[in-house]
């Protein structure tokens, strides 16, 4: 997750801030970089771009949830959790959240990003490290120079890189990071082996980001495994709502509430996001087998593509990434499909690597066995010849 060039001539303290725009939006069109915001078309197209994985959002039961905290708590919270936007709702959830993860407490924050910041910036600071995976969110790579620590990243899922980095900074405060699944590649972290190397160091802390892993990987991969200090997610995902939150210690709890600045000076979620969440995280707790069905259908999916000589990287999980290279190539590819009716997002630099640009499929529990069967098909007869290994 890199971010973008800021030395390049248009940054020049002699050209305008309007100037630096245009000219740095005419150099995105140029390379094939450039976005743009569209509504998303209900019924023309099959979606594999949304992060909605069990299909929550649309469930009645979900929807109900929500409805019932709307007419319980209104529209809104009204403000910070420490003024008066705290709501039984809310405690509600982080009491039954901690206790599906099987942790002291949780806490809850506006978005995920939002408890990015919150915890990082918590943790660490100035003459700290945090020490993340090259390839963890945007978010947790932002929090971290917000804070004002070092930011040193070892390279994706490398045991002995990591520990020569906690060497390197060894008798320093250190968060380490990183995600379970990541988000574009569908791989998984060895949290377990990340864990041991990060309690051997005395002055180490570890941050688990399982936004795509928990409800699909039951309460994720971090549950249970000792040494992980903070089980940070979303509610935009396998929830099918808004909003992010932590599971921690009771101190780390009371620390958070004390210092995090993304938690006091933000208003609080809306009892709508959390009644559905509510309702999520009980359908979660009495159908853990969804995530498996879900597991199972996008391991079919990928391996159909893998066969054709696809490279959908090591994922093992429902975001199934196939290869293009070029940036202008992976645009042209998502059109072809978009034309067959299959709607799947074509992922850039700065989101991926140079030279890795890519058709990101997220299945999920929307999709069907026939459907994914179809769109392997399709995928295979439009870009084998072109894009197989």
């Amino acid at each position: 997750m890199t971010t973008p060039d800021h030395s390049s001539p248009s940054h020049s303290r002699d050209v305008s801030p309007r100037e630096r725009v245009r000219t740095e939006l005419d150099a995105l069109r140029e390379t094939d970089r450039h976005r743009r915001l569209r509504d998303r078309a209900e019924a023309e197209v099959l979606d594999f771009s949304s992060n909605d994985y069990l299909n929550f959002s649309r469930d009645p039961r979900v929807v109900a949830g929500a409805q019932s905290a709307l007419e319980q708590f209104g529209a809104g919270s009204t403000a910070s959790r420490l003024v008066s936007g705290s709501l039984a709702c809310h405690t509600r959830f982080e009491m039954e959240l901690a206790a599906w993860k099987d942790c002291e407490a949780a806490l809850l924050f506006g978005s995920g990003y939002l408890t990015a910041l919150g915890c990082v910036r918590s943790f660490v600071g100035q003459g700290d490290v945090v020490l993340a995976d090259r390839l963890s969110h945007a978010c947790l790579l932002d929090a971290g120079r917000g804070s004002g620590a070092r930011v040193d990243r070892f390279r994706h899922n490398d045991l002995e890189h990591l520990e020569a980095r906690l060497a390197k900074h060894h008798g320093k405060r250190v968060l380490v990071v990183t995600e379970s699944v990541f988000s574009m590649d569908g791989d998984l972290a060895p949290i377990e082996e990340i864990a041991e190397l990060v309690t051997a160091n005395p002055h180490a802390m570890l941050l688990v980001d399982e936004a795509h892993a928990a409800g699909v990987f039951g309460p994720g991969l971090a549950h249970q495994v000792d040494g992980v200090d903070l089980q940070m997610g979303t509610l935009s995902k396998s929830f099918g709502s808004y909003g992010g939150y932590v599971g921690l210690s009771a101190d780390h709890k009371d620390w958070l509430v004390n210092t995090s600045r993304s938690l006091i000076y933000t208003t609080a979620p809306p009892p709508a996001s959390i009644g559905a969440a509510l309702a999520g995280l009980k359908i979660l707790r009495d159908e853990p087998e969804l995530g498996d069905r879900l597991l199972e259908r996008a391991g079919e999916f990928c391996r159909k593509l893998w066969e054709a000589g696809f490279d959908t990287l090591d994922s093992d999980s429902q975001i199934v990434p196939l290869v293009i290279g070029e940036d202008g190539d992976c645009l042209a590819a998502a059109a072809e499909l978009k034309a067959e009716g299959i709607h799947v997002v074509a992922i850039r630099p700065p989101t991926v690597p140079e030279g890795t640009a890519r058709l990101r499929f997220s299945i999920t529990l929307a999709h069907s066995a026939e459907e994914l069967d179809r769109t392997a098909d399709t995928v295979i007869r439009l870009l084998q010849d072109r894009y197989a290994k």
